[in-house]
C-alpha cells in the first residue's frame, strides 16, 4: 500500500477538517431563531461565511463586509434581501454596525455587520440579542413587522416642495 502523497494532515478520529461555524443548541430551541424565515437564516449563513473569511478573529466580527451582490450570490432573491436583513436585526442575531451606501466607485461602501452570538473586538463581546425575545408570539410579531417593506427614516426623501428659482430681475434692487 502506498502511503498518501502530498501535505495531508493526519486527521484524527472525531475531528472536523476544515473551519466551521458553530451554533448555541439554546439559541436554535429560541423562539427568535425558531420564527426565523429561510432567507433570514440565510443572511446569518453567508455572514458566518464572512467571519471565517476574515479568520474567524473576534476583532473582524462587527466590520464584515457583505453587499447585496454577495447575498445574491449566496441564493438569496433580490426582492428578500433586506427584508430578511431587517428581520435577522429585529431578532437579534445581527447588527448593522455601518450603513453602506450605493453609488458611483468612489464613493460606494458595502454595510458592515456584527454577529451578535459570536466573539466581537479585543475584549470578546458576546451580547446574544436574541435572548430577549421570550415568547413565540412576541418573536413572530417582531419578524412580521421587521419584514414590512418600510423604508428607513434615513431613505426617506425631502417631501418639501422645491423654492422656485428667481430670476436674474428679481435679484435687482429697485431703483
Amino acid at each position: 500500500m502506498a502511503k498518501h502523497a502530498g501535505k495531508r494532515r493526519a486527521q484524527r478520529k472525531g475531528s472536523i477538517v476544515g473551519a466551521f461555524a458553530w451554533r448555541l443548541i439554546e439559541m436554535l430551541e429560541s423562539p427568535a431563531y425558531r420564527t426565523l424565515s429561510l432567507s433570514g437564516r440565510r443572511v446569518i449563513d453567508r455572514l458566518e461565511i464572512e467571519l471565517a473569511h476574515h479568520g474567524g478573529k473576534s476583532e473582524e466580527n462587527g466590520r464584515l463586509p457583505c453587499t447585496y451582490e454577495h447575498f445574491k450570490e449566496y441564493g438569496i432573491h433580490d426582492h428578500a434581501i433586506g427584508p430578511a436583513i431587517r428581520e435577522a436585526v429585529a431578532l437579534g442575531f445581527i447588527e448593522v454596525t455601518q450603513q453602506g451606501c450605493a453609488g458611483n466607485a468612489g464613493f460606494r461602501r458595502p454595510t458592515l455587520y456584527r454577529i451578535t452570538y459570536r466573539h466581537a473586538g479585543p475584549d470578546k463581546i458576546v451580547s446574544d440579542d436574541w435572548r430577549r425575545i421570550k415568547s413565540l408570539d412576541e418573536a413572530e410579531k417582531v419578524a412580521a413587522a421587521a419584514r414590512l417593506d418600510k423604508p428607513e427614516p434615513w431613505r426617506l426623501k425631502n417631501k418639501n416642495p422645491v423654492a422656485k428659482t428667481r430670476h436674474w430681475g428679481q435679484w435687482r434692487k429697485p431703483q
